[in-house]
């Protein structure tokens, strides 16, 4: 054997030592399995998502541009624009009340023309495809069907229209794209909002006009040839690239979290892998020792044990690819009817191949080191590895670096934010450097703290510093773990807090809208009338989009910035509008003072001190909006803070009243009943005296949102299981190695006359220190992590139940404390003579 081996050669003889069941090598096994398996179902389903979104953005947007406005329909020179581009469907989307009998209902209401669907079909219950219903009929969610009690073939009305529910809908091709709804759809002929007297001025209702481009017009050069020739128009617009900004903006938020808990489920998944590959190769130590005493050299060493390596690693990724095919349908499920999601099985090979890639990028820098560790050190050095530890080889450094690169490279080729992909790759790169840092300096510690008396304390410490010992890759694995305990327990309690605890308690039991002005007294004196009680709130409600901002004598057109300001959300399209005589309830002026009730000077605003910041507004400024096509300009009289969980009216802008109050307008109410109300009668009195007006119920609307969150939820949870997993998986095995090499320190003690109780007294000394140490870097890490997912990439607020993540963070101590003591029982009934004669 004095040439070296060929890889045929060397195949051969890893073959033969490889165990069919890959004995020695399962924890590589099913944390590459669990990395690679996450990061396949992740980048599956995503891909899918974002393939629909991009595919069939003309049906979701149902067309290739979509113009909207609000409060007017589009002038004649407006439709004239927009039919030189293509054919055109227009028609009015509003919150409206149908009723059946005694029984009523919030709904959507989408009232559209002859030419629509101008893509996609809808289709009903019944299997039929149909278009725009016929005048007196329309085609009704299942939603109202249940809440008004009806069937296919009943009347009810809406407004002062009769209809008849001629079909329930299966299919809305551009459901995704009219967004977030206060009831169930009713879509109905372009002719009967105005019909049922929903459309008098000042109502509340959108024009939605979609263009199919009858050439290959690019839908963002068209756009902005439209707001060139219409800049002061207030019109939002959407293109078929971005058919649901809200769907868009939630696929990537997700991605990103997503592709996170994956790559952590590697890193985590990295360091079992480095374990396992150490515990297998001491297990081969005689072995090794073996083939080099019969002349094989450290290339052959590295040759063997790496293909063996290999062949694990290759095997756990491939079991991992296909469990990611296989649960993606799950996650799909889990997200169906809030996003565009085929829940059948998808193939996405780019996918899979960045999951593998990750994989074995992964298994090579964890593993490369145990490997050349083992490679250049000669026979007799491993003979006697159990007591002189091998020390550490230089060369392996070069390839956990290559793996590095390729691991950092491949992250910033293929994820969707670079930045932060390659942020979080430093971010674990730190914590892995803390950990060992923290394990490095417990094991100095340790060798400098007095000699307690008590002898098994005593060896207890001991085993923290002694040669060989295993403390560093124990904080790690324990660092880690418990850190996923505690990260995915903060993340579910604070999405649970924030579907549970802020918004239901603040929310009032009724939003009405479009309630006429000179009907507020009549309304106040029905909702007295039969619920004594009850706290009404009224406001003008307008609709408006700003125009200028600034100083009188240079004052900025919105329709001249190329780019709007970071942070400036309220100068795009249309906003809420109001004005009033007394500061909003939840809101508190930070600069300024607010006008007097009877003031009757030039027209004044008052506006959210985080916008003005955004567009460097100061008192004194002016601010121009348009209302229905009419230019209108106030003097900023103060900042004001809102308080947007309040669950009542927030507006940006609120105007003093001689601003506003001769503009075509009506109101907007909430209604707080007693606990314990019945309240349905009172919303079968307010369908029937105010028909033109909508009547929403806020425990509907919560309990639509806690199901969108709790969808959050789930899939959150399910993709932060996996990082869990991992990190159990890494504790197993950490524990399990370290009490590989402790048969013979066990076997010694025993020889001298321990017992049992003692031995097992010692090992949970040394693992309850150590616990206890990292229960609060746990504790620290996992709620820091948590956080910056909640309110930085989700953007919700921070409501941890830090009781249940305590109790979590417990339970993880508790499985770490009953494992090792698990992990024991095996040296407990090791026999001494034949423990010492295998070394």
């Amino acid at each position: 054997m004095n040439n070296a081996l060929t890889w045929a050669a060397a195949w051969r003889i890893a073959k033969r030592d490889l165990n069919g069941r890959f004995k020695g090598l399962r924890l590589l096994l099913v944390c590459l399995f669990l990395g690679t398996g996450a990061l396949a179902a992740i980048g599956t389903l995503t891909g899918a998502i974002e393939a629909e979104l991009e595919g069939r953005g003309q049906e979701l947007l149902g067309g290739d541009l979509e113009v909207e406005v609000w409060q007017r329909d589009l002038s004649a020179a407006e439709k004239m624009a927009l039919s030189e581009l293509g054919s055109i469907s227009g028609g009015t989307r509003l919150q409206a009340m149908a009723s059946a009998g005694e029984n009523a209902a919030p709904i959507g209401l989408k009232a559209v023309d002859a030419n629509w669907p101008l893509y996609g079909t809808l289709t009903l219950k019944s299997g039929e495809k149909a278009s725009a219903p016929k005048l007196g009929e329309a085609w009704v969610a299942q939603g109202a069907i249940d809440r008004l009690g009806i069937a296919v073939g009943d009347s009810f009305t809406i407004g002062q229209t009769k209809l008849v529910a001629a079909g329930i809908i299966d299919n809305e091709p551009d459901k995704l794209s009219e967004g977030f709804q206060l009831g169930p759809t009713i879509i109905v002929a372009e002719a009967v909002p105005g019909q049922a007297g929903l459309l008098a001025p000042g109502s509340m209702y959108q024009s939605k006009y979609r263009v199919a481009f009858d050439g290959g017009e690019n839908p963002e050069t068209v756009q902005e040839q439209l707001e060139q020739q219409f800049p002061d128009a207030g019109f939002d617009y959407r293109t078929r690239d971005r058919a649901s900004p809200g769907a868009d903006r939630f696929v990537s938020r997700m991605g990103e979290f997503l592709t996170l808990v994956g790559l952590a489920a590697l890193v985590i998944a990295g360091i079992g892998i480095g374990g396992g590959v150490a515990s297998y190769l001491e297990a081969r130590r005689a072995s090794i020792a073996t083939l080099k005493v019969l002349g094989a050299s450290s290339r052959d060493i590295a040759r063997i044990y790496g293909l063996q390596i290999g062949a694990a690693a290759l095997v756990g990724s491939l079991l991992g690819l296909a469990a990611g095919v296989l649960v993606t349908p799950l996650l799909a499920a889990a997200l169906d009817g809030l996003l565009p999601v085929d829940t059948g099985f998808v193939f996405e090979p780019v996918a899979l191949i960045v999951a593998a890639a990750y994989g074995l990028l992964v298994a090579l820098v964890f593993a490369a080191t145990p490997i050349l560790r083992a490679r250049r050190f000669p026979a007799m050095a491993l003979m006697r590895a159990r007591i002189v530890p091998l020390a550490r080889d230089g060369r392996a450094l070069g390839w956990v670096l290559g793996g590095l690169i390729g691991i950092v490279a491949l992250a910033l080729l293929t994820a969707r934010q670079p930045l932060l992909s390659g942020g979080f790759l430093i971010g674990a790169a730190v914590v892995l450097g803390l950990l060992a840092l923290l394990g490095w300096s417990i094991q100095k510690l340790a060798g400098k703290l007095p000699r307690p008396a008590n002898p098994l304390v005593r060896n207890a410490l001991a085993n923290l510093h002694r040669p060989g010992a295993s403390t560093g890759a124990l904080v790690t694995a324990l660092g880690f773990g418990l850190s996923a305990f505690v990260l995915l327990a903060a993340i579910q309690s604070s999405l649970q807090g924030n579907i549970d605890q802020r918004v239901p308690a603040q929310a009032p039991d009724y939003f009405v809208l479009d309630i006429p002005k000179d009907q507020e007294g009549e309304f106040r004196q029905l909702v007295l009338t039969n619920q004594a009680n009850a706290e009404i709130r009224t406001v003008p409600a307008l609709r408006g989009a700003i125009l200028a901002y600034g100083p009188e004598a240079a004052m900025t057109r919105v329709a001249d910035l190329e780019e709007l300001p970071e942070g400036a959300w309220p100068l795009r399209g249309e906003r809420g509008l109001t004005y009033s005589d007394t500061l909003p309830m939840g809101n508190s002026l930070t600069k300024g003072e607010w006008w007097d009730e009877d003031y009757s000077g030039e027209p004044l605003v008052s506006i959210d001190a985080e916008f003005a910041e955004a567009v460097d507004l100061k008192i004194g400024d002016n601010l121009t909006i348009g209302i229905l096509g009419i230019e209108r300009t106030a003097r900023i009289a103060n900042l004001r803070v809102i308080d947007w969980e309040n669950m009542g009216f927030n507006y940006v802008l609120v105007f003093s009243s001689n601003a506003l109050s001769d503009a075509p307008h009506n109101l907007a109410a909430t209604i707080d009943l007693p606990e314990g109300t019945t309240a349905g009668p009172l919303l079968r009195e307010l369908v029937k005296s105010f028909p033109s007006s909508s009547v929403i119920e806020i425990g509907q609307v919560l309990a639509e949102a806690r199901t969108i969150l709790g969808q959050v939820s789930l899939a959150t949870f399910a993709a932060a299981s996996v990082a869990v997993l991992a990190g159990l998986a890494v504790l197993i095995g950490a524990i399990a190695a370290a009490r590989a090499a402790r048969t013979y320190d066990t076997v010694v003690m025993r020889v001298l006359g321990a017992s049992r109780r003692q031995i097992l007294f010692m090992q949970l000394a040394e693992y309850g220190l150590l616990a206890a140490i990292l229960a609060l870097v746990a504790l620290g890490l996992g709620s820091g992590l948590a956080w910056l997912v909640i309110t930085q990439l989700f953007e919700f607020d921070w409501l941890p139940n830090w009781g249940e993540i305590l109790a979590v963070l417990g339970g993880g101590l508790a499985f770490v404390l009953l494992f090792a003591l698990a992990g024991s029982l095996p040296l407990l009934r090791a026999k001494p003579a034949q423990a010492l004669r295998a070394l």
